[in-house]
């Protein structure tokens, strides 16, 4: 039995910040918990000791400022190996589970070391915290700055980015190998990545043994502050931290910014049946949104608790550690997941101006930021187009629905289509927003890759174990004419064709595009739209699809240079379909493809949009092109007849997703023009983009 002592040479120097923190000599340790009786500070001497060395109990006289637990521990320092120990009442009738035996992860940690190690007593032993020493020499590394609206976002995964054996990596699976395949991501021309969840998550379960479906994605928090230290290459206590710092580093160094998903909406302690790892034990009625007088967890994350995050406490905790994430490592920005969830009072319900979401967006640590949205929860709330304020950018589900409908052939979606293309005015433009607000996305880790989308009617998520009950039913998808792979090559052609069209629109629209790692290149998951359990090659980066696929990389490395070209796509305002003079072009008009006006309750689903070139005050470069765009989401060949107003312009052929390779798209913009009659057909689930020429 552990016997805990006072140690000899405490001494108090500061209360705050929260945390293991630094000073000559020692280390302050400071923890909350308004309802504890007792703190105890456990320190350990290697990562596999199963017990400490030292326990040091708090002085609840001298070492308690409120409601902050605090100690000076003197002859530690960074690398230092602890838990916390909470004593205070167990009755869970009222929300009250403190547990004087439970080890707990400090929630201020900025690391995390090991794994959960089983033991002969009913105590849980989970990864140990490390005191870390946050120095690091960035070498005048500064955030990017880049603007919203002339971003495009790659969504990845740090392990599966690179776990292949394809990738040829010497660090595989880690922050070290997402350095080594920097020059890929400047190839394909994306100005940030979007890490699936770098902070630390379990890697094993509560009993030290591999999960029999790991959290592959990583939305399963354990602690706020530290990076995964599953994807560091080294095994040293606290190597994460530094691999991450570099990482970040050699990103900026290549023009990339890093945005991080964040997930404060729940973590692993799961409900009142799940383990006290953490917060259960420090202040479960503050932490977490409780129900029947704190028995039981609200869940509208759909992870069995649900983070409390309009209390004071944790809003505190929250922007404690999004500063930390921008002042100590430099991250360009964050995507929250769940985002609703911090839209809920401490009730849970929705609140018109809540406080955390305001704060976020007015905090001068995160002023140069990115700050987006998924602005909906498991429980049902939808705010695609009402989160937060002008600071705010959403994920548009709307956006992925309409195209993927419009592009299927879905009846009567010539106007979202449209809407979708112009910056979804609808959503954002009535909220005194931008386009850039909407970041559009036609796939995301959540679904079926592009690949997966046209290949499959159905979802296949029968290797997850849950006997295809999990994952949406509502994908929006089609195979045209097998489920799955096939030879056939109308089939195959047919499925490239939509690839194309998608991620022509994609990078067409205004807004700010996001591609899923792996689309350029057809990565598959075989038909699982919820891989979250899937730690191996259904959810990996195949590098040998880079050769195999090259036709599509190429066409989509064109079309992302062209994006960042052309301040014609990427508008700052929204547009407004007037001329400003009697013989100028609108900023976009649309027409039917007989070159007439568009009827808008039509269930054709053709259409021609010109987008006009801004004007000198918005391309000071003078890099703007008008662009017309040619769509035919039908199943049979259509005839197009330029407008009127686009026959004056010359006009050369950008992309055609109906073209057979290396005539599909002209990266430097010098494809052929348009027939003299102004006549064109356009084949089926085709698309063509013309540009005029100065």
């Amino acid at each position: 039995m552990l016997m805990p002592h006072t140690h000899p040479a405490m001494q108090f120097h500061h209360a705050l910040p929260y945390g293991a923190i630094l000073h000559d000599g020692g280390v302050q340790f400071s923890v909350f918990s308004r309802s504890a009786t007792g703190m105890s500070l456990l320190l350990y001497g290697d990562v596999n000791d199963t017990e400490p060395d030292e326990v040091i109990r708090f002085n609840r006289e001298t070492d308690r400022w409120g409601d902050i637990w605090s100690v000076f521990v003197p002859g530690v320092g960074a690398g230092q190996l602890y838990h916390f120990a909470a004593e205070g009442p167990f009755d869970p009738s009222i929300g009250q589970r403190f547990d004087g035996k439970a080890r707990l992860i400090d929630p201020y940690a900025k690391a995390l070391a090991g794994t959960f190690q089983p033991g002969k007593d009913d105590i849980i032993r989970p990864p140990k915290c490390v005191a870390i020493d946050d120095y690091f020499d960035w070498q005048g590394d500064r955030h990017l700055r880049r603007p919203l609206s002339e971003t495009v976002i790659y969504e990845m995964h740090v392990k599966g980015f690179t776990c292949s054996k394809t990738s040829g990596c010497e660090y595989p699976g880690t922050y070290l190998g997402v350095i080594e395949k920097i020059p890929y991501l400047k190839s394909l021309g994306v100005t940030a990545v979007e890490l699936m969840p770098v902070h630390e998550f379990p890697i094993r379960d509560i009993h030290g043994k591999v999960q029999k479906r790991p959290n592959y994605w990583g939305y399963d928090s354990m602690a706020f502050f530290g990076p995964h230290r599953g994807y560091a290459a080294s095994s040293e206590p606290g190597a994460q931290v530094v691999e991450f710092k570099q990482m970040v580093k050699a990103l900026h160094q290549a023009g990339i910014e890093v945005i991080l998903d964040v997930v404060f909406n729940h973590t692993c302690e799961g409900n009142e049946r799940g383990p006290t790892l953490s917060f259960k034990g420090l202040e479960n009625q503050v932490y977490y949104m409780l129900t029947e007088g704190g028995k039981y967890y609200k869940n509208y994350s759909g992870c069995g608790n649900t983070v409390n995050g309009n209390h004071p406490i944790v809003r505190e905790m929250i922007f404690h550690c999004l500063r930390h994430w921008v002042h100590n490592y430099h991250v360009d920005g964050f995507r929250f997941d769940l985002a609703s969830i911090l839209s809920r009072d401490r009730h849970g319900n929705l609140a018109p101006n809540p406080p955390v979401v305001e704060a976020i967006a007015e905090d001068p640590m995160l002023a140069d930021t990115k700050i987006i949205a998924e602005a909906w929860d498991a429980a049902g709330a939808y705010q695609v187009g009402s989160f937060g304020d002008l600071r705010w950018a959403e994920w548009n589900g709307r956006y992925r629905d309409d195209v993927r409908r419009f592009w299927r052939g879905d009846p009567g979606l010539i106007g979202p289509f449209a809407t979708r293309l112009a910056g979804s005015s609808d959503l954002y433009q009535r909220g005194g927003r931008a386009p850039y607000c909407s970041i559009n996305f036609v796939t995301s880790h959540d679904g079926f890759t592009m690949n997966d989308m046209v290949s499959y009617r159905e979802k296949h998520n029968e290797a997850n174990g849950e006997d295809n009950r999990d994952g949406d039913n509502n994908n929006f998808s089609d195979n045209y004419g097998a489920e799955g792979p096939t030879r056939r090559k109308a089939i195959e052609e047919l499925r490239l064709r939509q690839m194309k069209n998608m991620i022509a629109t994609l990078m067409l629209s205004q807004g700010v595009p996001m591609l899923v790692s792996g689309d350029e290149i057809r990565r598959t998951q075989k038909g699982n739209n919820n891989a979250y359990c899937q730690d191996n090659e259904i959810s990996w980066f195949n590098w040998q699809l880079v050769e195999k696929n090259k036709e599509l990389l190429r066409f989509v490395r064109a079309l992302i240079k062209f994006r960042r070209d052309q301040p014609t796509v990427r508008r700052e305002d929204f547009l407004t379909g007037v001329a400003r003079t009697d013989d100028a072009l609108p900023d976009v008009s649309w027409y039917s493809p007989l070159g007439t006006a568009v009827d808008w309750r039509s269930t054709d689903l053709t259409l021609i949009c010109l987008l006009k070139k801004p004007d000198a005050e918005h391309d000071p470069k003078g890099q703007g092109r008008n662009v017309l765009i040619l769509a035919n989401a039908t199943t049979v060949s259509r005839e197009f007849i330029l407008p009127p107003i686009a026959k004056g312009l010359r006009w050369r052929l950008f992309c055609n997703t109906a073209a057979r390779p290396n005539s599909d798209i002209f990266p430097n913009y010098d494809g052929p023009p348009p027939p003299p009659s102004g006549r064109l057909m356009l084949p089926h689930h085709a698309m063509c983009v013309y540009l005029s020429q100065e």
